[in-house]
Parts: structure tokens; C-alpha cells; sequence
């Protein structure tokens, strides 16, 4: 369990495994950078299996080689920098007017926070050839798909990443139906954070009809306005809720009048620093209160996090299903090959088996490549150590875009990579080029140049009109 500081995501996992029987007699690793709370959460984890009688051991320990020696599962929860670099991801894009939501999947604070996990996760997967060659790395860091895209780069190496957008959606979409999710069948696929429910049947008939028309009803439109939005124009649902989509987009949240009209709502999650306040606060608690103090050790059902069950699928052979992301190596045809994709996979004891969905609806690849490019730039950039791919990234990111001009964007992206420079360490020594701007006199000469001979014609034609 590599970053088991995290109080809250390790002590969920945690509390899977010791539920699943299958898992008995398991030995678990928790690895993080320091002590301060991961003495926490192995005495913790050391209470839940004392106290429910669980048959498994828990070390613990700050040497990520000595975690790594022969394992057979590597979970990756990392989040380098903590809140203080996601503070700059958050603050510095707001000061230039880029007003962020989440700030960890797109947007400048999703490219940042991309840039400093790459180096760790390509150390992890190097050490992992080393050590245990044979491992299978799930990886919770976000952002998913430019993460899990420069794991694919990785040769041999076996991953998948993990998120619990689809699950956490079909409850929504269960109860928007009046469906029991369990009930529903669906396919669903695209890029992490924006995958579309391809197919959303009961008993073989189509909810998509019954979906939609309760969507134009504004007490169902009120709590998705983003989704409902996007499902009304392009034709799909998706798997992303109004905070998390409405940034990887550039029409919610470019201006004052569309965050009024589109992410309003507290209690959807499109409010401006929604996620980073929200860690923050976390933060401020926990380093007065230890939270594992006061939680019940008693072990419940599992959660809907997909880790644990993919693991008893490999052990016992019992074939599962979930959504997981991977390497696009022809899974989807119409989104480019190597970039990282989210599919259908199934799990047995021989391994993980994504499934093949072929063509996307061509304006749902459409719009998810306007956020593979700036992803595939992001990790082109990390791998290369090129600032300049960075600035382009930043760029071409949707709602970027829609805010600054260039040059405000490379200003920006500066201010970030010399803030951040501690955790960045593939642009050592390197600077954006500075790009000054250029200001033009009123009485200034036009350069006397050949005219275009398009521009020529169309300007003969002009004055032939005016005659």
C-alpha cells in the first residue's frame, strides 16, 4: 500500500481486504514518505484485524524497495506535494482567472498535479521490474489518465487504474430511472472522468428514452445541470458530476454568467475550490485529531471501490466486471492508440481481460479528444522535460482556452513551474522562453510584403464590388 497516509482512502482499502475471506491470510505493507501518519493508520489497521479476528499481518515501514520485495498487488494512493502544492494548483490559475473546481484531472491544477506524479509512479513501476516483476499496480492517483497513459509506457508492466465514477453514477442514474442499479445493464466507455453510458437497459428495454425526459424536468435537471446539459446536446450520459465536468469543458465555467447559471448549487460540487477547501479542512483537522482514533475497527460490507474484489477474482478464479482504465491498445477504435482509455474488464484467475468496445458515438470521441491531446501533451512533456510542451498543454486545455489569452497562459504556467519546482524535478534547470509582448502604435507602418494571392484576388474583387 504505497502512500498509506492516506487516513481516509487507505483505511477504506484496508477495511475491504480483511472483509473479503478469500483474502485470509494476507500480508500487508504500508509504505509512506514519513512516520507522522502512517504509525497511525498501522496501529489502526493492526486494531481491525485484532478486534474481528482476522487471519493476516501489517507492517509498516518509510522504504518503498523493502514494501515492494516480492509483492503480488501494488496499490498506488500517492499525492505528492500534499495540500500545499494543490493549494498553488488552485490558487495561482484563480489569480489569473481560471476558476477551478476539483483542479485535479484537467485544467492547470490537473496538468500540475500529473507532472509531479509521473516521476514517482515511473520509480514505482522501475522498482516493481526489479522486485516483483509479476505484480499488478492499481492506481488510485489522480489524474487518472495521464497518469495510467505514462504507465503504459512502462514495457511489461501490469496495471490498471481505478476510480469509482461508474459505480457511484449508477446509483444516481438508478434512482433518476427507478431502477434498482442492480437491475440495470450497461455499457460504459470513454476516458477516465468522461466515459459515456453507451447502453443503459432493464430487462432488455432501453432507459435512455425515460432518462432523458425525466432530464427535462427541472427538479432531476436542477441536481445535473452539467450532465443533463451535455447528455441534451451530445446525446449521452456520463460518468463525472457537475464540479468534475464542468472543467473539462469550455462552456460552464469561462465567466461569471455561466458559473451563476451552470454551478451554483453548493450541493453538487461546482462551487470555485470545492475539493482543494474541502482538503484543506481535512488537513487542519487531522493535524489536531487523530480521525482513526474515534472510528469503529468493526468491519462492515465492502465499499464500492473495485480493488479488493479484482484481487479475489485473481485469487479464486470467480470472474468479476468493472470499468478500469488501460492502455488503448485497440480497445477503442476512434481514440488514438497508447493513450489511456476506460473500458469494460473482466478479472479471473489468468488475469485482467479489457474488452474491445470499437467506435464511439463520433461526437463522444470528439469530445473526449479535446481532453486526450492536452493529456497526451502533458505526459510528452513530463517524459521529456520540456517546459514549452507544458505551456502547449496548458493551452489547449479546454477551459483554459476559453478563459486567457496566450500570453497569459505562458505567464501562468511560469509562475507554476518555478512554484512547484520542488516536486518537478524533469525541468530542472529549465525555463519557459520568454515571449514578450508586443505593442503596436497607432502610426505604424504596415512592413511592405508580398500580399497573399488569395488575399490579392479577394481585394481586387472588393474594389470591383465598390466600383
Amino acid at each position: 500500500m504505497l502512500g498509506a497516509g492516506s487516513l481516509v482512502f487507505c483505511k477504506t482499502l484496508m477495511a475491504d481486504f480483511l472483509a473479503t475471506p478469500a483474502l485470509a491470510g494476507s500480508e500487508y505493507r504500508l509504505m509512506a514518505l514519513t512516520h507522522t501518519r502512517l504509525d497511525k493508520m498501522h496501529a489502526f489497521v493492526k486494531r481491525m484485524i485484532k478486534d474481528n479476528g482476522v487471519n493476516a499481518t501489517v507492517t509498516a515501514t518509510t522504504d518503498r524497495r523493502a514494501a515492494l520485495q516480492g509483492a503480488d498487488y501494488v496499490v498506488v494512493m500517492i499525492q505528492a506535494g500534499g495540500v500545499e502544492e494543490f493549494r498553488q494548483d488552485y490558487e495561482i490559475p484563480l489569480k489569473y482567472g481560471v476558476d477551478q473546481c476539483i483542479g485535479d484531472t484537467m485544467g492547470p491544477g490537473g496538468i500540475f498535479r500529473a507532472l509531479r506524479h509521473i516521476p514517482a509512479l515511473l520509480e514505482i513501476a522501475r522498482d516493481m521490474q526489479e522486485l516483483c516483476p509479476n505484480a499488478i499496480l492499481f492506481n488510485y492517483a489522480n489524474p487518472m489518465a495521464m497518469c495510467c497513459w505514462a504507465l503504459g509506457r512502462v514495457p511489461g508492466l501490469q496495471f490498471v487504474g481505478l476510480c469509482h465514477g461508474v459505480q457511484t453514477t449508477m446509483d444516481l442514474i438508478g434512482s433518476y430511472v427507478g431502477v434498482p442499479k442492480e437491475e440495470i445493464d450497461f455499457v460504459a466507455a470513454g476516458i477516465n472522468h468522461m466515459a459515456w453510458f453507451l447502453k443503459l437497459e432493464h430487462q432488455g428495454k432501453d432507459l435512455y428514452p425515460l432518462l432523458k425526459a425525466n432530464f427535462e424536468q427541472p427538479g432531476y435537471y436542477v441536481n445535473e445541470k452539467v450532465r443533463a446539459e451535455v447528455m441534451r446536446h451530445f446525446g449521452y450520459f456520463m460518468t463525472e458530476s457537475t464540479g468534475h465536468l464542468s472543467e473539462y469543458l469550455p462552456y460552464f465555467r469561462k465567466n461569471k454568467k455561466a458559473l451563476e447559471l451552470y454551478c451554483d448549487e453548493p450541493a453538487f460540487g461546482g462551487e470555485s475550490g470545492a475539493y482543494y477547501k474541502y482538503c484543506a479542512m481535512l488537513a487542519e483537522k487531522f493535524a489536531k485529531t487523530d480521525p482513526l482514533s474515534i472510528e469503529t475497527t468493526k468491519l462492515g460490507p465492502r465499499s464500492a471501490e473495485y480493488c479488493s474484489h479484482i484481487i479475489e477474482a485473481k485469487e479464486t478464479g470467480n470472474i468479476f466486471r468493472l470499468n478500469g482504465n488501460i492502455r488503448n491498445d485497440g480497445y477503442i477504435t476512434n481514440l488514438p492508440s497508447g493513450c489511456c482509455v476506460e473500458v469494460p474488464i473482466f478479472v479471473d484467475r489468468l488475469g485482467l481481460h479489457p474488452t474491445v468496445v470499437g467506435n464511439l458515438p463520433v461526437q463522444c470521441a470528439a469530445l473526449n479528444m479535446t481532453n486526450v491531446l492536452v493529456q497526451g501533451l502533458t505526459v510528452e512533456a513530463s517524459f521529456t522535460g520540456d517546459p514549452e510542451l507544458v505551456m502547449n498543454a496548458v493551452a489547449l486545455d479546454p477551459l483554459t482556452s476559453a478563459v486567457l489569452t496566450l500570453q497569459q497562459i505562458r505567464d501562468m504556467v511560469a509562475e507554476m513551474l518555478v512554484a512547484e519546482k520542488k516536486y518537478l524535478p524533469q525541468f530542472a534547470g529549465k525555463k519557459l522562453h520568454p515571449v514578450r509582448a508586443i505593442s503596436i502604435p497607432k502610426n505604424v507602418k504596415r512592413a511592405e510584403v508580398p500580399l497573399d494571392p488569395a488575399l490579392a484576388i479577394a481585394n481586387r474583387f472588393m474594389k470591383l464590388a465598390e466600383a
